[in-house]
């Protein structure tokens, strides 16, 4: 069983079934209300263990109620929380998430309180054995820590980019070896829609990146490799619920990658995994087992 360390952001989310994302100051009725676990890294990672990997979280949560059901979600997922911290006086973060009748979403995010802490506590132990290290942009300072350690371990760095003109978001994106951009992200960057040119626009920030890349939705995703540019289609499917696939994507891909899978059968485990949980509602909830990837690979 490969093993993918996980650090950054793990959320508690509120989400409404509405018939539309609203275009103004209005009241809206939910169909359905849920809540299930959410953040980017720690969705990742409950990906990965539903994928047949084993996963560790490393991140911060309040000493408060939300920071208690998020632990314990993570918990019954098979999750190891032992470098997620509980921080006295903290408090945890949270998203209310609107979700219309096709599957597009709406977040309101509150990101916590005295979370943006020094990260004392991620040390090589949580580490040593993985066979990648999974990192969001939510922690940054934990996040660099945790690529030193991962750079004397020899361990593969894949990053779920995000952008902003910081000194730290461009520190990430120079030290991580998979650098993973949404569309939005990749076009705030380098202020283009043409993906292709993008990606290597991109090149001179990702200095140290075997690989670039960009995911496009249901056309799957586009990566940039020693010069080489190649996409990877998604799969066709009947779209419900978008919130979380991305998340799922850079789980299944990073355990592919552990797993010691080449760059794109890693981008067609991921893209598999990204659209089956997109024919499902409920975020997290929706995120795939293995032998359902497979199978819709064909295997």
């Amino acid at each position: 069983m490969a093993s993918v360390a996980c650090l950054g952001m793990a959320v508690w989310d509120r989400i409404f079934s509405v018939p539309a994302l609203p275009e103004g100051p209005i009241k809206l009725y939910a169909s359905q209300f849920a809540e299930t676990g959410g953040g980017p890294a720690a969705t990742a990672s409950v990906a990965i263990a539903r994928l047949g990997g084993s996963a560790r979280l490393m991140g911060r949560v309040g000493n408060d109620a939300v920071g208690q059901l998020i632990v314990d979600e993570l918990v019954h997922e098979g999750i190891d929380v032992s470098g997620l911290a509980r921080l006295e006086g903290a408090r945890s973060a949270w998203s209310c998430v609107s979700v219309d009748m096709h599957g597009e979403r709406l977040i309101l995010n509150f990101p916590g309180e005295g979370l943006n802490v020094e990260p004392a506590w991620i040390n090589e132990t949580l580490l040593r054995g993985c066979g990648a290290l999974l990192i969001d942009m939510g922690w940054r300072r934990g996040a660099m820590a945790a690529i030193r350690i991962a750079r004397s371990l020899s361990i593969p760095v894949v990053l779920d980019a995000d952008f902003s003109p910081d000194p730290e978001t461009r520190e990430l994106i120079a030290n991580a070896d998979h650098v993973l951009f949404s569309q939005a992200s990749l076009r705030l960057m380098t202020g283009t829609d043409d993906m292709p040119l993008a990606l290597r626009q991109a090149v001179s920030l990702a200095a140290n990146a075997q690989v670039i890349g960009v995911t496009v939705g249901g056309e799957g995703c586009l990566l940039l490799e020693n010069d080489t540019l190649t996409a990877v289609p998604g799969l066709k499917v009947d779209v419900v619920d978008t919130l979380g696939a991305g998340d799922v994507f850079h789980g299944a891909y990073a355990l592919a990658i552990a797993e010691n899978a080449s760059v794109a059968a890693a981008a067609r485990f991921a893209n598999a995994a990204a659209a089956l949980k997109c024919t499902r509602h409920g975020g997290r909830a929706g995120s795939p087992v293995r032998h359902e990837v497979e199978a819709a690979l064909g295997r």
